[in-house]
């Protein structure tokens, strides 16, 4: 996807120290994250090939610098589930609720349902009003809410689950996802 000076593209292993610090504040500022230490660019790198192998990991890049990234990983290891992936975006502090969080996503989802993916789920440490109107706006419909699982900062954080169709639901996955 492109647009003005507008890039979505898949990560490669040199967007780790972007997306590491893209990610920090995440950690350490908010309990929107619930790690308490930032990962290294070293393992961010681990995640984007991991996450590049099985599902997907996209940049946004504007003026040719990272501003964002979304990627996706397994729901559940258990076999059935295969064809589920959960799913999180993250820009730079100030970007929000300008558009790059829904194009990251909508690629995202894309290229998931092109590797036989059939459902998106994503968990959010409420409240987060941006990221619960980013999800509804992209038709995720709510599931679940696990009550005060998470203690970060010095108080307990609940975590509100959504979901959506990214397949084709009616017929049968294939063998693996590819």
């Amino acid at each position: 996807m492109t647009g003005d000076d507008r890039l979505i593209r898949p990560a490669v292993a040199t967007d780790a120290p972007a997306c590491a610090a893209i990610y920090a504040p995440y950690v350490t500022d908010t309990a929107i994250s619930f790690e308490t230490e930032p990962p290294s660019a070293e393992e961010m790198a681990r995640r984007i090939e991991a996450a590049t192998r099985a599902h997907a990991w996209l940049v946004l890049e504007e003026a040719g610098r990272v501003v964002g990234y979304a990627y996706a990983g397994p729901f559940n290891p258990r076999a059935a589930y295969r064809w589920s992936a959960q799913v999180s975006v993250y820009l730079e502090p100030g970007r929000q609720r300008r558009g790059g969080g829904r194009a990251l996503y909508q690629a995202l989802l894309s290229r998931l349902a092109e590797r036989g993916f059939r459902t998106a789920l994503a968990g959010m440490t409420l409240p987060n009003d941006a990221s619960e109107g980013l999800h509804r706006a992209l038709g995720f419909i709510p599931v679940g809410t696990y009550r005060r699982v998470g203690f970060k900062h010095g108080r307990w954080h609940d975590v509100a689950w959504v979901q959506r169709s990214i397949g084709d639901d009616d017929t049968d996955p294939p063998a693996e996802p590819r």
